[in-house]
């Protein structure tokens, strides 16, 4: 297993852990107590990883990318969607290009 894969099972066992939990104490309890602040925050993240990207500071988008994957991780564990749901998804999608996938989910939809 990569270590970024150990890191998230990691991470993804945390998050977990804190459903229920207290927000008055916990951050990530608060968030996945407010889906919508959850996705704020993820919306957020995800500008912060584009100005660092697009500036090309390396550092900057290890940590706003870090911070990406954990607010992503909040909100997916809020709505109740697994890694595994995740994971079929991108199954469903190997070995196609990203035209002809685009393509049939605009066929379907």
């Amino acid at each position: 297993m990569s270590r970024f894969a150990e890191v998230l099972a990691r991470l993804t066992e945390v998050i977990e852990h804190r459903k229920g939990g207290d927000p008055s104490t916990s951050y990530t309890a608060r968030l996945l107590a407010d889906p919508s602040l959850a996705g704020k925050k993820l919306g957020e993240e995800a500008i912060e990883a584009i100005i660092a990207a697009t500036q090309g500071d390396k550092a900057a988008l290890a940590a706003e990318s870090a911070d990406l994957i954990y607010h992503w991780l909040v909100l997916l564990t809020s709505a109740n969607v697994s890694l595994d749901q995740v994971a079929a998804k991108l199954e469903e999608r190997e070995g196609k290009s990203g035209l002809q996938e685009k393509a049939e989910r605009a066929t379907k939809g």
